[in-house]
């Protein structure tokens, strides 16, 4: 068997000390750009990788991640959370911590409040979904400072202090839905578009990404609004129900946010499920039923079980990465049908 590659392999590789590869390897200055680049390319030749649990018993402490998922009646947000709970006993046997702390949605002054509370000395990372509110952007640059690495989920921060970010390409997702409702709607029509927030990164992408496709590719298409549901189940059937009645031959819908067990419930009780096309996100219960009743057409998917993997596959890469960015692999985005339901 090959032997592994160590440290030492790497420092006789590249021509350097071992006090010289530790640096490259923790990130830290010190080192001139061409003798990191040297490092570098001796640790990729020869195939070295770090051993997380040895640093970890450098450390003295398992590494503790603490996500923050907002709690609503966002069926999407539980699933998340219910990712995160199935993988606490499987993390534990590689000495990483996982803890669950649910916050009210759209609380962004909680959030902040429980963000500036984090002791760095018992927290590594803090793993947040939430809307660009400046009094969490504050907290995650606080944390940042601190010692404490943050990962954004589901929807990014790119103006704050963040070390990484998990999700799909929601600009992408946005241009999927759009394609799919042009083809959908030949004939053109109104097309009503629902949000939970626009304060959120991943709403906004989406709706970026949907416009620009409708504009360029389906000019025959009417958008009417976005909006905005808070992701709320009665919310968003009122305001779907308000939207049948107020555009009689109404085409097609394009909810880019949750509440979609209000949606599905105001189709039924227009009697239009099934004669208006439908594109929503997340497969959760209610998008599920909506599906298999044709009140649905399409769910585009990204695999809350899937993301809380990367996450943690991330937080690990970070770790041993020192200071260094790590590139994170991009979440997939499902397309579901009636048709290809799992």
């Amino acid at each position: 068997m090959k032997r592994r590659a160590t440290v030492h392999d790497v420092a006789r590789a590249a021509g350097v000390s071992l006090a010289t590869v530790d640096r490259v390897l923790n990130g830290r200055p010190g080192v001139r750009a061409a003798t990191a680049t040297k490092v570098e390319d001796a640790i990729a030749e020869i195939g070295f990788t770090r051993d997380l649990n040895a640093s970890l018993m450098a450390r003295a402490r398992d590494l503790h991640l603490v996500f923050f998922i907002p709690e609503s009646t966002n069926e999407f947000m539980e699933s998340l959370a219910d990712a995160v709970s199935r993988r606490v006993l499987s993390a534990q046997s590689d000495r990483i911590h996982l803890e669950l702390v649910r916050i009210k949605a759209f609380d962004a002054v909680g959030l902040a409040e429980r963000l500036d509370r984090l002791d760095p000395k018992t927290t590594d990372y803090a793993i947040v979904v939430s809307g660009d509110e400046p009094e969490v952007i504050a907290a995650i640059d606080g944390a940042h400072r601190r010692g404490i690495s943050v990962i954004t989920l589901v929807s990014d921060l790119p103006l704050s202090a963040r070390r990484n970010f998990i999700g799909v390409d929601n600009v992408a997702a946005g241009r999927t839905a759009a394609s799919l409702m042009g083809r959908f709607l030949p004939q053109g029509g109104k097309v009503g578009v629902m949000a939970g927030s626009l304060h959120l990164r991943d709403h906004l992408d989406r709706l970026e990404g949907f416009r620009s496709v409708i504009a360029s590719e389906f000019a025959h298409i009417e958008l009417i609004g976005p909006k905005e549901g808070h992701d709320e189940r009665s919310l968003t059937q009122a305001y779907v129900a308000e939207l049948i009645k107020e555009n009689e031959g109404l085409a097609g819908i394009y909810n880019l946010g949750a509440g979609n067990a209000g949606l599905v419930a105001a189709l039924e009780a227009s009697g239009r499920g099934g004669d208006i096309k439908v594109i929503t996100h997340e497969l959760t219960g209610p998008t599920r039923l909506g599906l298999m009743g044709g009140t649905i057409d399409v769910v585009l998917d990204q695999n809350p079980d899937g993301e809380i993997r990367e996450v943690i596959a991330a937080a690990r890469s970070l770790t041993l990465s020192g200071a260094r960015p790590v590139q994170s692999e991009s979440i997939e985005l499902a397309i579901f049908l009636r048709d290809n339901l799992r």
